[in-house]
């Protein structure tokens, strides 16, 4: 049965990643998984925003990739060494930090698929998203995380889970036995999407096996990141089921044209 997360919108899916950062906002300093470079893909007509959370020294649960703030504001310490206001502070003149709840409340019509960095979220996640499992989808490198994310959201109340995509193991799994012409179907049991770079270094990840597996057990596929307009298209006429592209935009033109 399809889950509420892929109902209702334009297919092949496009996903923002992190967000939507233009040429304009990226002149002006817009930082990725910030408010207004979701903001950006909304207005570009994207229904879906790829994000990942992270949890501050204060325990609040932020739109943040990577577990230091090195990159972005050139500081070493981890995020959750950082406190919610010093960060807040930091992302001021970058488009604004969200926390979860403030995402979810600031954007009411997008699907949110939400990668789960840390296991410290977890317990946060349950009652945040509970009435919001409709339009979520929860993603984690980690099986267990995953899993773990999922129990906490219907331990809140949840009246169903939100949709879910499988972590790095179970991929390598179904990679696996689907090279062995085996049968997948128990580990895809309860995964909704199957999200995956078409190549991890030499190996191909994107097989025509693991696609045709994952399509008899209603499983959709989605690669990332894919910025090359040739190769959205070529993707989707493989039979993908969409796209995660920092050029949300572009890939909304490509894959949607009027």
């Amino acid at each position: 049965m399809t889950h509420p997360f892929f109902t209702g919108t334009r297919f092949p899916r496009v996903f923002a990643h992190r967000g939507l950062v233009t040429a304009e906002g990226e002149n002006s300093g817009v930082w990725e998984n910030s408010a207004a470079a979701f903001a950006a893909a909304d207005a570009a007509g994207i229904e879906y925003i790829e994000t990942d959370c992270q949890v501050t020294a204060d325990g609040d649960v932020v739109l943040f990739h990577d577990a230091t703030i090195e990159r972005l504001a050139g500081d070493p310490r981890a995020v959750n060494s950082v406190s919610t206001r010093d960060l807040r502070a930091m992302f001021e003149d970058h488009g604004g930090l969200l926390t979860v709840e403030e995402a979810l409340d600031g954007f009411p019509e997008a699907r949110f698929n939400i990668d789960v960095k840390t296991a410290t979220a977890i317990d946060s996640l349950g009652p945040t998203l509970r009435e919001h499992t409709h339009r979520v989808l929860l993603a984690s490198f980690s099986d267990r995380v995953r899993r773990d994310a999922v129990a906490s959201v219907l331990r809140s109340g949840a009246r169903m889970r939100p949709a879910v995509s499988a972590g790095s193991a179970t991929i390598a799994l179904i990679r696996a036995l689907t090279a062995l012409h085996l049968s997948p179907a128990r580990a895809l049991a309860d995964i909704d999407a199957l999200q995956i770079p078409e190549k991890q270094g030499p190996v191909k990840v994107l097989t025509p096996a693991l696609l045709d597996a994952a399509h008899k057990h209603d499983t959709e596929v989605h690669v990332w990141t894919i910025n090359d307009p040739a190769d959205m298209q070529r993707l989707v006429a493989s039979g993908v089921d969409g796209v995660v592209s920092d050029r949300a935009d572009l890939a909304y033109e490509v894959l949607h044209p009027q």
